[in-house]
């Protein structure tokens, strides 16, 4: 497992990278302005309920806040008024019966002793959750087909909140509207506010979720609200309270909790203080010595710091201070797209897989929803894009079994009866940067599972799915539930094949021959036939397995996912190939590593070299 200290690094530089459009005032660089506090001092309400913001249609609408002890507090939205009296501990909240659909601005009014408060322009619809890591946070403005975007973006029934980043394991009930100060980029983040969708405000929303917006709301006419929570840099299990991790009895989130556990309690502030003065003073050192001015505000530090205790990435931190400061707000569903940083770990899919559903499930608990739509965004790709040239070391990366845990974790919870989980993929999208720009199109492809799931639209949203995978002499037959084409209309790409020893070679792949007497051809376009002149007994196939893979299946658009029928891990696959058991069982090791690679560039080279003595000998 990669060391937390490189887990606490990312989270230092990964910081978020969206905000919306900030006001043009004068702000203290370095520092966070404040607004609107978490907790007012009078009567106030949770920041969550705002002017311009969207109400969730349909559902009982709990409304909250805080006031002076005792103090009586009344709410009235539409034609609903509901009275309480405040708790010793100042907190308040009413329950107002659900209401419809409706585009017609409403106020909600909050009466108390002295004050009253007026929320305007409120809408109802539908709200969703967006969370993940910093492919959702991905501005509108940095990828493809943005700036189109951003100039139709006169949706007025279309509302956008980003919740501010907060750190730490205490459960926070609520959140600050502020002024951000970001150090990765150098400048102030207005977050915390509801913004009606313009093109002056949603410059740097997700863009994932505004095209998922615009798509539900374009096909529906319902009011749509996005919240953000996601974070660039973060892990599965920050997302996860630890009171759910610590009921998870494996040796990987066992594992995960000790290393933190011990990091945390090995902290030493005064130390850590100690060691940043020794680095400021060998920074100005080295400065004098090459003739380098020395800043004027260049000074040690005084502060102590919390260390780890509060990192983002800390499990059950990003829980505590972000999911539990929005919980129990009705919202329509969540869409998520993170697992860049699980990826890291060597068995960080392990724990992805024995994580990923319980975390669902807790998601649905905090916001009163046991069947809460939930849909899955796939890994995103990063890397040399892979070709027949190099087909066999493109499949040793972390990030495909990730992919490979996204998809199973649907296909599991679908078939244990689970009719609100949702999928979408996106490894077709290639770019070989981490962050592809090719955003709008996944938005797209999630907003077609909510509209056929959750809004009665008849278009298809599952990818092909596969039904069985028979073995046959030199051949291996997969059946799919539905006709696939190769997208380009050449050769069908992305498949490879192995016999028992579990050597993979990519795989001819072409429809399977309804006819077998004499004539023409007859295709069935829902059985794929694969073979390989070098596995003469396949049992096993490997389909897009590679970060950026070489593939192009699809049906109606969708593409074949990422899948196979073999459990081997790297460490098995270093064994497969080298006859040798990885030092640490399932897992790759220092040299074992680039063994593994020279093996299976050796087996694209003479699997090439096969080729082209076929090849001459043909001519």
């Amino acid at each position: 497992m990669k060391s937390l200290s490189h887990l606490v690094l990312i989270s230092t530089i990964a910081l978020a990278i969206h905000a919306p459009m900030m006001a043009q005032e004068k702000l203290e660089r370095g520092k966070d302005r404040i607004d609107t506090p978490a907790i007012g001092a009078g009567l106030c309400v949770h920041n969550l309920f705002q002017s311009n913001m969207v109400i969730q249609r349909d559902r009982p609408i709990g409304i909250w806040g805080w006031a002076a002890p005792s103090e009586k507090v009344t709410v009235t939205f539409g034609d609903n008024t509901q009275s309480v009296t405040a708790g010793a501990d100042r907190s308040w909240k009413v329950e107002l019966p659900a209401m419809p659909v409706s585009s017609e601005p409403q106020t909600i009014s909050i009466q108390g002793k002295d004050t009253k408060i007026e929320l305007t322009n409120i809408l109802l619809g539908d709200v969703w959750l967006l969370s993940g890591q910093s492919n959702m946070e991905f501005p509108i403005s940095k990828v493809d087909e943005g700036d189109l975007e951003i100039i139709s973006a006169n949706l007025k029934n279309i509302r956008l909140m980003t919740i501010p980043q907060q750190n730490g394991p205490a459960v926070l009930r609520s959140f600050p509207r502020l002024y951000q100060w970001n150090d990765f980029f150098g400048s102030h983040y207005r977050q915390g506010f509801w913004d009606v969708c313009t093109p002056e405000t949603v410059n740097e929303m997700s863009a994932i979720g505004l095209v998922f917006a615009r798509r539900i709301h374009l096909a529906t006419q319902i009011p749509i609200g996005i919240v953000d929570i996601s974070r660039g840099g973060t892990c599965l299990a920050t997302w996860t309270p630890t009171e759910v991790l610590k009921t998870i009895d494996t040796p990987e989130v066992k594992g995960i909790l000790a290393e933190w556990d011990k990091n945390v309690a090995d902290f030493n502030p005064q130390k850590d203080l100690q060691n940043r003065i020794k680095q400021h003073e060998d920074r100005v050192a080295k400065m004098k010595a090459e003739g380098k001015p020395i800043p004027a505000d260049s000074k040690p530090p005084a502060n102590l710091l919390p260390g780890p205790a509060v990192d983002m990435n800390r499990p059950g931190n990003l829980y505590a201070s972000t999911v539990s400061a929005i919980a129990g707000f009705p919202v329509k569903g969540a869409i998520w797209h993170q697992g860049y940083n699980d990826a890291f770990a060597p068995t960080g899919y392990k724990l992805y897989g024995q994580v990923f559903p319980e975390m669902i499930k807790t998601w649905r608990s905090a916001f009163n929803d046991p069947a809460m739509p939930f849909g899955i965004i796939t890994q995103e790709t990063e890397g040399e894009p892979q070709s027949l040239e190099q087909f066999l070391p493109a499949m040793v990366n972390l990030g495909i079994y990730i992919r490979e845990v996204h998809y199973q974790t649907f296909l599991n919870l679908r078939k244990a009866g689970d009719k609100t989980i949702g999928y979408a993929s996106c490894f077709d999208q290639h770019r070989s940067w981490y962050h592809p720009q090719i955003k709008v199109p996944v938005g797209e492809r999630i907003a077609r599972w909510a509209l056929a799931t959750q809004y009665g639209k008849t278009i298809r949203w599952l990818p092909p799915q596969l039904k069985e995978v028979k073995p046959e002499a030199d051949k291996l037959i997969l059946s799919l539930d539905t006709p696939v084409v190769a997208y380009n209309d050449g050769p069908i790409l992305g498949f490879a094949i192995a016999g028992k020893d579990g050597r993979f070679q990519p795989a001819k792949a072409q429809y399977f021959n309804k006819n077998l007497g004499p004539g023409a051809p007859s295709w069935d376009q829902t059985k794929i036939v694969l073979t390989s002149p070098m596995i003469p007994e396949p049992i096993y196939f490997r389909y897009a397995w590679a970060r950026n893979p070489l593939e192009n299946l699809k049906s109606g658009g969708l593409p074949f996912d990422t899948q196979r029928n073999d459990t081997f891990s790297l460490g098995e696959m270093y064994e497969n190939y080298s006859g040798k058991k990885s030092a640490t069982p399932g897992i790759l090791q220092g040299g074992e590593f680039g063994v593994l690679m020279g093996a299976l560039r050796e087996g694209d080279l003479s699997r090439r070299k096969e080729e082209a003595k076929a090849l001459l000998e043909a001519k």
